[in-house]
């Protein structure tokens, strides 16, 4: 509790500091001018069966676009809501991609949770960033079949491995992916543990999303995004 007490204490004080000197200095800014601005999806608020609200699918490759919904489940780490790609084609090279709408970051930190159920080709669950187009962004991604997290640059449809660990992903469980960027460094986080950092410049900004493949059957929820200052 004292820990917890001086906490809030030290961040209540810092606020009221940077308030002062912003004030004395005629500039006073909100949280977002000082910090960036945040964004919190965890879909408990979308109608079920529906694309979630503020997003819209994209596709790369060959076989059938994908179908994402909103979809109720116990195993939603927050509330009830999760989001899912529903069309399950066998194809290889088949990468469903669900983007969020009218923003780009270039230096941000990015997270979200992913429980891959099934699938007989890939296990797999992603996290697209940088995005440009449907044929041009990164994405940081785990398979549950290969036991390994890797990280793409995506150009023009086609895929470049540029950063890689072998780990194991658990199926049926929850996992974290996570990423932060700052100007040319990406580094890649696993369950909140770094495994591999990587300098590329092919892409400075874009829109963040989720991505999966081939007939990957994954759940995603707690999509945060932080924008750096």
């Amino acid at each position: 509790m004292k820990k917890l007490f001086m906490t809030v204490a030290i961040c209540l004080l810092s606020s009221s500091i940077l308030s002062y000197a912003h004030a004395q200095q005629g500039q006073k800014l909100s949280v977002s001018e000082i910090l960036g601005e945040r964004k919190e999806f965890y879909f408990d608020d979308n109608k079920v069966n529906e694309l979630p609200v503020g997003f819209q699918g994209a596709f790369t490759g060959k076989g059938e676009p994908g179908h994402w919904i909103v979809k109720k489940t116990e195993h939603s780490p927050s509330a009830d809501n999760v989001v899912v790609q529903t069309k399950l084609d066998e194809t290889d090279y088949r990468f469903p991609l669900l983007i969020l709408d009218g923003v780009s970051y270039k230096d941000f930190s990015a997270w979200i949770r992913f429980r891959a159920e099934g699938g007989k080709v890939d296990q797999a669950g992603g996290l697209v960033f940088r995005y440009k187009d449907n044929n041009n962004y990164y994405v940081l991604r785990a398979n549950a079949l290969e036991n390994n997290v890797r990280l793409y640059a995506v150009i023009n449809g086609n895929r470049r491995q540029i950063g890689g660990k072998n780990t194991k992903v658990t199926p049926k469980e929850w996992h974290l992916l996570k990423v932060i960027c700052k100007a040319d460094k990406i580094q890649c986080f696993f369950e909140n543990t770094k495994v591999f950092e990587v300098s590329d410049d092919t892409f400075g900004s874009g829109s963040v999303g989720l991505w999966t493949k081939s007939d990957s059957y994954t759940l995603f929820d707690d999509l945060l995004i932080q924008e750096s200052k």
